[in-house]
C-alpha cells in the first residue's frame, strides 16, 4: 500500500435541505479521478483509504456521508442528521460535488456499506463511473439485513439474545435494526447510549468469524458511538431505501464498467453469493474470493485493490485540463 496522502484542498458542500458535507482532495490535481465511499454507514472517510491509490496518478477525492464523519449535522450530536438521509441524497451530494469539481467520470472506491452506495450510484449514472473498485461487497436488500441479524443470532444465539433483551417487550423483533433505530433515538441519552452500546456489541460480534470477540477502539467514543449506530440502522432498517431490485435490476447499465470485487469467503456479514451474482452478471468483473474471515480486505484483500488501482490509473498528466 502506498503512503496515506495529505489533502491539498478541502471544502464543504452545502445542500439546500440542512447538510452539510464535508469533502476533501488529495494527490494529483490532474491525475485520475476517484471518489471514496466509505462504509458503515457512518464510518466517515479517514485517510486509511488513500493508502490504496498511488498519488502520483491519482486525483482522490473523499466525501464524509451526510451524519457522519465532518459532515455536519452530525448524528452523534443530534436526530437531525437522520433528516433527509437517504441513498438517494447521498447520490445527490456526490453527483453536485463532482459537477463543482468538475470531473467527466470517476474511478469509484467502496468497501461494505460503500460498495452498495458505489453500486447505487453506478447503476443511476452509469456514465460518470470509469470503474469499480469494491471490497466486503453488499447491496443491503432485504435479505441480507436479515441475515446480518436473524441468520447470524443462530450462529451466536448468546450474543444475539443479548441485542434483543436491549429492546422493549412491545418491539418487533422482525426488523431488527429498526427497533434497534427508536431507541437510539429516544429523548433519553441513557436509553440511546445503551442501545449504541448494544448495537455495537453485535457489530463486534458479527466482524470475524473465529475466536473471541475483538472489540473496535472506535465505539468507545461515544459521540461517534451513537451516530454510527444511528446511522446504520436508520440505512439497514429501511433497507437502503431503494427496491429491493434497485441494483440488480438495472446491472445492464453498467455491464460496460470494469469491476474488481473482493470478498472473504468466511465474511460472515453477509452471504457470499451476494457478491457472486453480481459477478455473474457483470461482463467486466473479477470477483476475487479471499479465503478468510475478515469483514476488512484483509492483507491479501489490500494487495488485490492496490493492483486493481494501480491498472484503472491512467497515464501521469492524462487528465490535465
Amino acid at each position: 500500500m502506498y503512503a496515506a496522502h495529505e489533502p491539498y484542498e478541502t471544502g464543504i458542500l452545502p445542500t439546500d435541505d440542512g447538510h452539510e458535507v464535508h469533502w476533501e482532495q488529495s494527490g494529483r490535481p490532474d491525475g485520475t479521478p476517484l471518489l471514496v465511499v466509505h462504509g458503515g454507514p457512518g464510518s466517515g472517510a479517514s485517510p486509511w483509504w488513500t493508502q490504496f491509490c498511488d498519488p502520483e496518478r491519482y486525483r482522490v477525492v473523499l466525501v464524509d456521508q451526510r451524519g457522519a464523519g465532518r459532515s455536519r449535522p452530525h448524528a452523534g450530536d443530534t436526530r437531525a442528521a437522520l433528516q433527509h438521509n437517504t441513498t438517494g441524497h447521498l447520490i445527490g451530494d456526490f453527483e453536485r460535488l463532482r459537477e463543482h469539481l468538475g470531473i467527466e467520470s470517476w474511478v469509484l472506491l467502496g468497501g461494505s456499506w460503500g460498495s452498495t452506495l458505489s453500486l447505487a450510484y453506478a447503476v443511476e449514472h452509469p456514465e460518470r463511473v470509469s470503474a469499480l473498485v469494491l471490497w466486503a461487497v453488499v447491496t443491503t436488500r432485504r435479505h441480507e439485513v436479515e441475515w446480518l441479524t436473524h441468520t447470524m443470532g443462530a450462529v451466536y444465539p448468546a450474543e444475539f439474545d443479548a441485542l434483543l433483551a436491549s429492546l422493549p417487550a412491545e418491539a418487533d423483533r422482525a426488523n431488527v435494526p429498526l427497533a434497534v433505530n427508536r431507541l437510539l433515538l429516544d429523548d433519553d441519552p441513557l436509553v440511546a447510549d445503551a442501545a449504541a452500546r448494544a448495537w455495537c456489541a453485535w457489530e463486534d460480534r458479527i466482524a470475524t468469524l473465529s475466536g473471541p470477540v475483538r472489540p473496535s477502539p472506535r465505539y468507545a467514543d461515544p459521540r461517534f458511538r451513537l451516530g454510527f449506530a444511528r446511522l446504520v440502522t436508520h440505512y439497514f432498517g429501511h433497507h437502503a431505501f431503494l427496491p429491493d431490485d434497485a441494483i440488480t435490476g438495472r446491472l445492464d447499465r453498467i455491464a460496460g464498467v470494469p469491476a474488481v470485487l473482493v470478498r472473504g469467503r468466511l465474511d460472515i456479514a453477509s452471504p457470499l453469493r451476494v457478491a457472486h451474482e453480481l459477478a455473474q452478471a457483470l461482463p467486466l468483473a473479477e470477483l476475487h474470493v479471499v479465503e478468510d474471515d475478515l469483514h476488512g480486505p484483509g492483507s491479501k484483500g489490500e494487495r488485490i485493490l492496490v493492483a486493481a488501482l494501480d491498472r484503472f490509473a491512467g497515464p501521469v498528466g492524462a487528465h490535465r485540463p
